[in-house]
C-alpha cells in the first residue's frame, strides 16, 4: 500500500470512527521506528500498522482484575496480559461493561487468533489456543475496522526474548 492509499485510507477511517482518535492509530513508518515501551504495543501486518498505549497486567492479581468494572476505554488503548510461559488460555467477561477484542498472541509476538466484539458481562469461556504467552483487549470492533488479522507482528518487550517477529 502506498503513503497515499494509507492516507486516504486513515481519512476513511477517522471519518467511519468519528475522528482524529482513530487517524492517530495508525502509523507510518517513521513513526513506529520509536523504541519499544513496556506502556505501548505496536502491531503490523498487510493491513498497516497501529499502536496502542496499554496497561500491563503480568501477575495473578492483574490478570484476574483485567478490565472489570470499567465503563469506557479509550480508542487508542488497551490492556496486555503477560503469562510467564507459553500455555492455553481462555478468557470470560465477567465484571466487564465494555465490549472487547481478544487477541491471542504466541511467544513470537504473532497474533494467533482473534475473537471479536465480546460480549459484555458473558462468563462463557473464550478459547485463545495452546501454547500462547499474551492477550491483548482492545475496543469491540476495532480490529475490524482497522484491519487487524491473525498473523499480524506485535511489538513489545515481552516478546523479546523469544526470537520475536518482530524485535525491538
Amino acid at each position: 500500500m502506498g503513503r497515499g492509499d494509507r492516507r486516504l485510507k486513515v481519512r476513511r477511517l477517522a471519518r467511519h470512527m468519528g475522528g482524529a482518535a482513530l487517524a492517530g492509530l495508525l502509523l507510518t513508518g517513521a513513526a513506529v521506528a520509536e523504541v519499544c515501551r513496556i506502556d505501548s504495543v505496536t502491531i503490523r501486518g498487510e493491513w498497516g500498522k497501529a499502536r496502542f498505549s496499554v496497561e500491563v497486567a503480568d501477575d495473578t492479581a492483574e490478570r484476574a482484575k483485567g478490565l472489570m468494572h470499567r465503563r469506557s476505554l479509550p480508542l487508542s488503548a488497551g490492556m496486555l496480559f503477560i503469562y510467564e510461559r507459553p500455555q492455553p488460555l481462555n478468557f470470560w467477561m465477567r465484571n466487564t461493561l465494555i465490549p472487547l477484542d481478544l487477541l491471542f498472541i504466541d511467544e513470537r509476538g504473532v497474533v494467533q487468533k482473534i475473537h471479536h466484539s465480546a460480549k459484555p458481562l458473558d462468563e462463557t469461556p473464550i478459547p485463545g489456543g495452546d501454547d500462547l504467552l499474551s492477550v491483548l483487549e482492545i475496543n469491540g470492533g476495532l480490529s475490524k475496522r482497522l484491519g487487524i488479522t491473525e498473523g499480524s507482528e506485535i511489538r513489545h518487550p515481552a516478546f523479546a526474548s523469544n526470537a520475536p517477529a518482530w524485535p525491538c
